[in-house]
């Protein structure tokens, strides 16, 4: 968190990037968001619905675990999850453009990676992470080596998500038409 963690700021919560997709959407007239989770499990989704008021913009998330449920549910092709992995940057591209289909929203974030202590290979240690956010204009997945244990891996997984969906959203703000209101959602 910017400061460290002993700033005002940061024990009330304001640079806390749900806080600041607040600040940015508030009654949801300036865009939605939704989530696509794997191993954060529903965190980014929980961390973002803590905040009063968020219903306005949240439309919902999904938590995708198993293979099955990320072709089934946010349409990742076989084919990656054959050819890459459920661990990939393509599977994470894939799963956030999924979420922003199914919840029609203006902007998705997903995660998926290995927080261990299992699961692991040579090519895929545990930590290895992608986060991927999609919205008009803006397509960008990260890939983060996190180190600890579980808890760690997940809840540093969990603020990089929220931390590229505020980029997403930025983006998406600075270059969307400024006008009074929307009729879409």
């Amino acid at each position: 968190m910017g400061r460290g963690g002993n700033a005002a700021g940061d024990r009330r919560g304001g640079d806390r990037p749900e806080r600041q997709l607040f600040a940015l959407l508030g009654d949801g007239s300036r865009g939605t968001v939704a989530t696509a989770e794997s191993l954060t499990g529903g965190g980014v989704a929980a961390r973002l619905t803590a905040v009063a008021g968020s219903s306005a913009y949240v439309l919902g998330g999904i938590v995708a675990y198993a293979n099955g449920a990320k072709a089934d549910l946010l349409g990742v092709p076989p084919e990656i999850l054959e050819t890459r992995g459920a661990v990939s940057a393509e599977c994470a591209q894939a799963m956030a453009a999924g979420a922003r289909l199914a919840f029609g929203s203006d902007w998705a974030v997903a995660t998926t990676g290995i927080a261990g202590p299992g699961g692991a290979t040579a090519r895929k240690p545990v930590g290895l992470v992608y986060v991927a956010a999609a919205g008009a204009g803006f397509d960008e997945v990260e890939e983060h080596h996190f180190e600890g244990d579980r808890a760690a891996v997940t809840a540093a997984s969990v603020e990089a998500a929220l931390r590229l969906l505020l980029a997403a959203v930025v983006a998406g703000s600075r270059n969307a038409p400024r006008e009074q209101g929307r009729d879409d959602h």
